[in-house]
């Protein structure tokens, strides 16, 4: 699975995007709980951390909404990590 950031979830990863592999069936909770495992450097200041950003965070699976963190998600979907934009 790919995994993409975008705006504050992406600095705080530290990466714009990476790779899963996970199994075939895997919830999105599942990609959730090995996103967060990553070691990563502080994210910089002003930045929260990866967890609190994506607590709030909206998910597309290719390019599609994900409301149930339950679903099964496939080995070559692309998720996307959307944190709460400002603004318009």
């Amino acid at each position: 699975m790919l995994v993409r950031y975008f705006a504050a979830a992406r600095a705080a990863a530290g990466v714009e995007e990476e790779h899963y592999g996970l199994p075939e069936g895997s919830t999105l909770d599942a990609l959730i709980e090995a996103m967060l495992a990553v070691e990563r450097a502080e994210p910089p200041a002003g930045t929260p951390p990866l967890a609190r950003i994506i607590s709030r965070s909206s998910f597309l699976r290719n390019e599609v909404a994900v409301r149930d963190r339950l679903a099964a998600l496939g080995a070559e979907d692309v998720v996307d990590v959307l944190p709460p934009f400002a603004g318009g």
